[in-house]
């Protein structure tokens, strides 16, 4: 196996905890650490090309269906010519850079430091620890033409539901929301249905989601969208920025 080709692990001053106002200097160190975090994950993935960002479960091994399912994403991803882009665990997240990594495709992990579960996967030739999730989310979703959801919690819910609220309010556009396995995302439907009788959701905006089961049916839609809107525009690298050649 390849060893990882780049692992950065990005320092935090101390863990901050969100419970209110905090003495100044403290906020200050808190919003230079942001910045800090931003800045070294644009340098990590700035000339990843294009990416298609896999969420979710950590906790599939790799006999459970979806675990099969999602590397099998990974390897059409590659032949796709894309980057597989995930969160950098296990489970899902593992399957998918896996069948990115197996087949020749570049492979990519946003990893989250957590006291249980999450730990860098050895399938990414690339992988950046972020201590923060809002940090980690905005660049899974900036480098990214299209998003595939496969089945999981509470996370990838909170990253499937910010991903459609950028697309409901038109933050991103044209960009394909794949959503695998349709018996595990049935209530989901039911949901979907109360929100629009509610009022609280329009009925169009069921149109930003293809539910599916079928890995080649996924593919199909997004490269439909994405070589029908997105031109890949290669990025130069900068020496004075130290950007290596």
């Amino acid at each position: 196996m390849k060893p990882i080709e780049k692992q950065r692990i990005i320092p935090a001053f101390k863990q901050y905890d969100l419970e209110g106002p905090k003495p100044r200097v403290n906020e200050f160190l808190f919003a230079l650490q942001i910045f800090i975090q931003f800045i070294k994950g644009f340098r990590t993935l700035h000339f990843l090309g294009p990416s298609i960002t896999v969420f979710g479960s950590a906790r599939f091994d790799e006999n459970h269906l979806y675990y099969k399912m999602a590397r099998e994403i990974g390897k059409k991803i590659a032949e796709l010519g894309f980057t597989t882009m995930t969160g950098g665990g296990p489970g899902i997240m593992e399957a998918a850079n896996r069948g990115a990594f197996e087949n020749g495709g570049a492979s990519v992990g946003c990893n989250i430091k957590l006291p249980f579960e999450q730990a860098p996967n050895p399938y990414t030739q690339t992988s950046i620890t972020f201590s923060y999730f809002f940090i980690r989310k905005v660049l899974l979703v900036k480098y990214s033409y299209a998003f595939i959801i496969m089945p999981g919690g509470f996370g990838t819910q909170d990253e499937f539901f910010e991903t459609l609220t950028l697309a409901q309010t038109k933050v991103i556009n044209d960009f394909p929301i794949v959503v695998m396995g349709k018996e595990y995302y049935e209530p989901f439907h039911h949901w979907l249905d109360h929100m629009i009788t509610e009022g609280t959701i329009a009925a169009d905006d069921r149109k930003f989601m293809l539910f599916t089961d079928s890995v080649d049916e996924a593919m199909e839609h997004i490269s439909k969208y994405v070589n029908k809107n997105y031109k890949v525009k290669p990025r130069k690298r900068l020496w004075w920025l130290f950007e290596k050649i």
